[in-house]
């Protein structure tokens, strides 16, 4: 089975993210730039004029398919490169992915997300 991995990160943590990621055999991924809050519910940033609350704050998602046996190993690599101990570190989703069809092959499965050099040809799995 495929899984998705949806995990929202701090801004300033995306390129040792991508590294670790690398390093590990994660061949495909995507990256969106995305504004929002979770329970912190913003900053507050002091100016000449004052205070004010900044509510929207930038993050990055990055979204990730891969084989259901690879995912505690990807997110623990995501979790250690990510983490600062501060508040809005970000969160990591999983879903299941039902699936997967590559326009230019019409591969389907596990073998449309697969590539030379991913984790799975690196650890021999098929």
């Amino acid at each position: 089975m495929l899984k998705k991995i949806e995990a929202i990160i701090r801004e300033d943590r995306f390129n040792d993210v991508k590294e670790a990621l690398r390093g590990l055999g994660i061949v495909g991924m995507n990256m969106f730039e995305i504004r929002g809050h979770g329970r912190q519910g913003g900053i507050e940033l002091a100016g000449r004029s004052g205070t004010f609350q900044v509510d929207m704050l930038t993050k990055v998602q990055i979204n990730i398919v891969l084989s259901e046996h690879n995912v505690d190993e990807v997110v623990q690599t995501i979790v250690n490169a990510a983490r600062t101990g501060e508040t809005g570190d970000g969160l990591i989703f999983i879903h299941p992915i039902e699936e997967v069809v590559r326009i230019r092959t019409g591969e389907r499965g596990r073998e449309a997300v697969m590539y030379p050099g991913d984790i799975d040809e690196k650890k021999g799995q098929k």
